[in-house]
């Protein structure tokens, strides 16, 4: 059975391959669980107080850790390889640099993150129909 689907949650829970397609070409594909393990480890996720603590925090996480921060606004997100250890020692890295987490939120991978590593851009959702039923002139974009 062929499922195709922008929703990438749904895509982990049902399916037993995937295929990720971007500007109608497979990129990747394998397992979820194969998929997820290229990206190699934990997901950090770090709100600070404004856009430049954010960008302030990875900087000094880039020169301290050699570890690329994603800055989004006042977030920064992280992928470490040993979760735990790694949290622990971001964190006390921010603490001696005065920079005090809003929030931290820690996760495994998602098929999100892997569709953005690949693509460099986030799954699209699925495309609106126009007032006349015909599909709007965005392009699709997705996991198969």
């Amino acid at each position: 059975m062929l499922l195709t689907t922008q929703y990438l949650e749904e895509a982990d829970r049902l399916a037993d391959r995937i295929a990720v397609i971007d500007r109608g070409r497979v990129i990747a594909d394998g397992t979820p669980t194969e998929l997820k393990a290229q990206l190699g480890g934990t997901v950090i996720h770090i709100v600070l107080a404004d856009p430049a603590a954010a960008l302030r925090a990875a900087g000094i996480l880039r020169d301290v850790h050699a570890v690329e921060a994603g800055v989004d606004g006042s977030a920064l997100e992280l992928t470490v390889e040993d979760g735990p250890r790694s949290l622990v020692a971001v964190l006390r890295t921010l603490d001696t640099a005065a920079l005090e987490p809003a929030g931290v939120t820690v996760r495994e991978p998602s098929l999100d993150d892997v569709f953005l590593t690949l693509t460099g851009h986030r799954a699209a959702p699925d495309v609106p129909a126009t007032a006349a039923g015909a599909p709007a002139p965005t392009a699709r974009r997705g996991a198969a």
